[in-house]
C-alpha cells in the first residue's frame, strides 16, 4: 500500500510538472514566434520587389556590414584589453574602472549618438574648445564610435568575467617549463578564450548591426538597414517594406546564434579558480592604469558633457548654472509624464520577466524531460531575434488597437519577449549549481516542490532573482528598438523623446532625458545592492543565532 501511495503522487507531480511546461510553452510562444509568424503573414510580392529593386538597400546593406565589422573589431580589442587590465594586473580602484566602464550600458544607444554630437558636432563642446572641424563626425565614423560605445560594456563584461576565473595554475607551469609567452597565448589563452570570444564578437556584432539609434542621430546621410526599416515604418507607415528590411536583419543574428551554438568550448570545463601571487611589473601597470583612465575618461565624456548642456541656461552663449532644463523637459514638455510610463513598463515587465524566467528555469533545470529541453531551446532562440523585429512584429500584431491600456499591455510584453533570455539563462545556471538531490530528498520526507521553491530555491537564488529584475528593468528603460513601433502619445516611454527633442533642436531637453534614465537606472542599482548586502547580513546573523542555539544544547 506505501508503494501505491508513492508511485501515485509521483505519477501526480509528474502531470502537474507537464501541466506546467505545456503552460509555459503556450507563454514563450505567444511571447515571440505568434507576433513574429503575424509579421511573416503581410508580406506581398510586391513589398519584396520593392526593397530588392530600390537603389538604397545595396549601399545600406554594405554599409551595415562594413560598418559593424569594423565597431565589432574595435570593441573586442578594447574589451579585451579592459578585461586583462582590470584582473591581470595589480592596479588599484579596480572597482570604481568597473562601474565606470560599464555606465554606458545604463543610456539608450541614440543618446551614444547625441553624446557625440554635443561634443564633436557643429558647436559642440570640444570643437569649440579646440577650433577644429566638426563635420568629420557625422557619418561613418560616427556611427562607428558611436556603436563602440554602445556595444563595449557588454563585452566587457562577458571577458571580464571569463577571465576572473581562469586557472592561473597552469601559467605557473607553462612558466616553470621556460614555455615563451608567445607559445603559452596560442596554448593556452587562446583555447581557453575561444567560446567566450566568439560569444562575445557575435553578441556584439548583433547589436551593432541591428541598432537604429545611433545612425538615426549621427550618420547624417549614410544609410543603414537597421535606419532604412525604421525610417519605413515610422516616416511612409510601409510595414511591408519593414518585415522585408526585418527578415535582412534577422539573418546576421540567426547566423551569429547558430555559431555560437554550435561552438563547442574544448578548454572550458578544465579550468578551475585558482589565482597565483603575481609578479609586481611597474611597467604592466603603469600601462594599464592609461588604459583604463583613457577609456574610463572616454566612457564618461558624454555623461559629463549632458551635465553640462542640462544645468546651463544656453550653450555657448550663456554658461551660468539653471534648473529651468530640468523643470521645461519634466514639466513644459511632458518629460514627468513620459518617464512615468517608462517607470511603469519597466517594472511591470521587470516582474512579470523576472517570475517567467525563474519559473522556465526551474522546469527545465531542475524537471528534466525532452520537453525541458525544447522549452530551453525555444527561450535560447529568442535571443536570436532583434528588437526592431520584434517590435515591428507586435506592431503589426496589435495595429488597430487604439487603447491605452493594450498598448502597455504590448509594451510590457514585447519587453519581455525581448530581454527574458539572458535572465532565464542566470537562473538556469544557478539551478544548476544546486545539489540535484534537493527533490528526491524533498519526496522522501514529503516536502511537495511549492514548499521546496518557497523555502529552499528562492532563498538560495535570491541573489540572482535581484540580478533578474535589475537587468529587465535597466534594459526597459533605456530601449529604444523594441518599443518605437508601438508607443503613442499616451503610451511613449522617456527614451523615445530623445529623437523628439532632438528634432525639435532642444538638445537641453535631450541632455535632462538622458541623464534621468541613467540616474533611475544608477538608484535601481544601488537599492539592488543594498538589498542584497542586508539580505547577506540577515543569513550570517541567523546563522550565528542557530550556531549558538546549538552550542547552548550542547552545553
Amino acid at each position: 500500500n506505501g508503494e501505491l501511495v508513492m508511485l501515485t503522487a509521483a505519477r501526480k507531480k509528474g502531470k502537474g510538472s507537464l501541466v506546467c511546461k505545456l503552460v509555459v510553452l503556450a507563454v514563450l510562444i505567444g511571447l515571440v514566434f505568434v507576433p513574429v509568424i503575424k509579421m511573416f503573414s503581410v508580406l506581398t510580392m510586391q513589398d519584396i520587389r520593392d526593397v530588392f529593386t530600390s537603389q538604397r538597400l545595396v549601399p545600406a546593406l554594405l554599409n551595415s556590414l562594413s560598418l559593424t565589422a569594423i565597431a565589432t573589431v574595435i570593441v573586442i580589442i578594447l574589451a579585451y584589453a579592459l578585461a586583462w587590465c582590470i584582473e591581470r594586473t595589480d592596479i588599484k580602484l579596480k572597482g570604481l574602472f568597473g562601474i565606470i566602464l560599464v555606465l554606458p550600458m545604463l543610456i539608450p544607444s541614440i543618446s551614444h549618438g547625441m553624446g557625440l554630437i554635443i561634443l564633436l558636432g557643429r558647436n559642440g563642446i570640444i570643437t569649440n574648445l579646440l577650433g577644429v572641424d566638426s563635420g568629420f563626425i557625422y557619418g561613418k565614423i560616427g556611427i562607428i564610435a558611436g556603436s563602440v560605445m554602445y556595444a563595449f560594456p557588454v563585452a566587457f563584461i562577458m571577458l571580464a568575467d571569463v577571465l576572473r576565473y581562469e586557472d592561473r595554475s597552469v601559467y605557473q607551469a607553462a612558466d616553470i617549463l621556460g614555455i615563451d609567452k608567445k607559445r603559452r597565448f596560442a596554448r593556452i589563452t587562446l583555447p581557453f578564450l575561444r567560446k567566450p570570444l566568439i560569444a562575445a564578437t557575435f553578441s556584439a556584432f548583433a547589436m551593432i548591426v541591428t541598432d537604429y539609434g545611433v545612425p538615426l542621430m549621427i550618420g547624417g546621410t549614410t544609410k543603414t538597414v537597421s535606419l532604412l526599416m525604421y525610417e519605413e515604418v515610422i516616416s511612409q507607415l510601409k510595414f511591408g517594406r519593414g518585415c522585408v528590411y526585418g527578415i535582412l536583419l534577422l539573418i546576421p543574428a540567426i547566423v551569429a546564434f547558430v555559431t555560437d551554438m554550435l561552438n563547442k568550448d574544448r578548454a572550458g570545463m578544465a579550468f578551475v579558480k585558482r589565482t597565483d601571487s603575481k609578479r609586481v611589473s611597474r611597467a604592466r601597470n603603469a600601462l594599464a592604469y592609461t588604459v583604463c583612465i583613457l577609456v574610463s575618461v572616454l566612457a564618461l565624456l558624454p555623461i559629463l558633457a549632458f551635465v553640462i548642456l542640462a544645468f546651463v541656461k544656453s550653450y555657448p552663449n550663456d554658461m551660468s548654472f539653471t534648473l529651468d532644463n530640468i523643470i521645461n523637459t519634466m514639466q513644459m514638455r511632458g518629460g514627468g509624464k513620459y518617464l512615468l510610463n517608462s517607470l511603469l513598463i519597466a517594472f511591470a515587465a521587470a516582474t512579470l520577466g523576472t517570475v517567467i524566467g525563474f519559473l522556465t528555469a526551474y522546469l527545465t533545470s531542475r524537471c528534466r524531460s525532452a520537453l525541458s529541453k525544447l522549452i530551453h531551446m525555444i527561450v535560447l532562440a529568442f535571443m536570436a531575434i532583434p528588437g526592431i523585429v520584434l517590435g515591428l512584429s507586435y506592431a503589426i500584431t496589435f495595429t488597430g488597437m487604439k487603447e491605452v491600456f493594450v498598448i502597455f499591455f504590448a509594451l510590457i510584453m514585447v519587453n519581455v519577449a525581448h530581454f527574458v533570455a539572458s535572465p532565464y539563462l542566470m537562473m538556469y545556471n544557478t539551478f544548476g549549481k544546486m545539489n540535484e538531490n534537493l527533490e528526491p530528498v524533498g519526496e522522501t520526507l514529503g516536502i511537495g516542490r511549492i514548499r521546496m521553491l518557497r523555502d529552499i530555491f528562492i532563498p538560495m537564488s535570491f541573489g540572482t532573482v535581484l540580478e533578474m529584475f535589475s537587468y529587465l528593468f535597466v534594459n526597459c528603460m533605456m530601449t529604444i528598438s523594441a518599443v518605437s513601433f508601438i508607443a503613442n502619445n499616451e503610451t511613449y516611454p522617456i527614451s523615445l523623446m530623445i529623437n523628439k527633442f532632438e528634432a525639435q533642436m532642444q538638445y537641453e531637453s535631450v541632455a535632462v532625458v538622458s541623464l534621468s534614465i541613467l540616474l533611475v537606472n544608477l538608484a535601481l542599482k544601488a537599492v539592488i545592492a543594498l538589498i542584497k548586502k542586508n539580505a547577506f547580513n540577515y543569513r550570517q546573523n541567523k546563522k550565528k543565532r542557530y550556531k549558538n542555539e546549538l552550542d547552548k544544547k550542547a552545553v
